[in-house]
């Protein structure tokens, strides 16, 4: 969805051809990527219930893959709590909704099966964190919208940029045991691009300290690298090479939204030590 991400490997090895398959992606995005600036353009209620909805899709999709799909009851309290969380940040009440993805994740690890118990458990909070994190940056009135432009900034940069240097470079794998496509060449290329898009971004809204933001910018594009490989590597636990079939030409959401997870989460960290819970996009962009 929001991760443009045609860095990540094909899932549909004999059924189309790569060009057709970069088609599908290349359409797709069109019409999410406008959606997902729309929606953070008019902040509040929108941006929330697009969160919303993407977070569902996420715990959906993680729970079919670790769980299968007979719990239904397990998925139907713990996306009521995760909507929850939800209504509460968008009162501004970013500590309760924390809380209720608290609650979430202790109701998953009493409902959960034995043998996928801490496995659904964490799923439960990556789903929680995908809605939470860009929705605390956002809630900043004057600084939201540039800290998310910038975290898709960086996540897009990243994604597209190392794709493509990845194909014409090419040499030696990232981490070829977990996703054998991705290239150092394409990682680093992808964060350079990263680091001056989102200077770029960042220098329409006046933050002025641009060395800040080309820091920042780096260690959010190696994160959202890693995000990417990590969710590669739960897919490889259970045998599947795609989270799931909603998107075409890119596989399921969050496969889609495995770098922008990371990114999210850790700007969110990063702007909450230094702006607290009312000031996280500020802290992550004023040097």
């Amino acid at each position: 969805m929001v991760g443009v991400e045609p860095v990540s490997e094909s899932h549909n090895k004999g059924r189309q051809s790569p060009t057709s398959n970069l088609a599908l992606r290349v359409v797709s995005a069109a019409v999410l990527a406008p959606l997902a600036l729309l929606t953070a353009f008019l902040g509040g209620w929108p941006f929330a219930v697009f969160w919303a909805i993407a977070a569902l899709f996420v715990l959906w999709e993680w729970i079919e893959l670790v769980a299968d799909g007979s719990h239904r009851l397990m998925f139907s309290w713990c996306a009521g709590v995760i909507v929850a969380a939800g209504f509460f940040a968008w009162l501004g009440r970013p500590v309760v909704g924390s809380l209720m993805v608290g609650l979430a994740m202790l109701g998953a690890a009493i409902f959960a099966p034995s043998q996928r118990r801490l496995w659904v458990t964490l799923g439960v909070g990556y789903a929680g964190a995908m809605l939470l994190a860009p929705m605390f940056l956002r809630g900043d009135n004057t600084y939201g919208f540039a800290s998310i432009l910038v975290l898709f900034a960086v996540v897009w940069s990243t994604d597209v940029f190392g794709y493509f240097a990845g194909r014409a470079i090419g040499g030696p794998r990232l981490l070829p045991a977990v996703s054998p496509k991705k290239t150092w060449s394409g990682a680093i290329v992808g964060a350079a691009a990263a680091m001056l898009i989102a200077a770029y971004v960042a220098s329409l809204f006046e933050h002025s300290n641009v060395v800040a933001i080309l820091i920042i910018a780096f260690v959010l594009s190696a994160l959202a690298q890693m995000g990417d490989l990590f969710e590669s590597w739960v897919k490889r636990q259970f045998g599947a090479k795609d989270s799931g079939q909603l998107i075409p030409g890119h596989g399921g959401v969050m496969d889609r939204l495995d770098g922008f997870w990371a990114a999210a989460v850790a700007g969110c960290l990063i702007g909450m030590v230094r702006g607290g819970f009312d000031g996280p996009a500020r802290g992550l962009l004023l040097w």
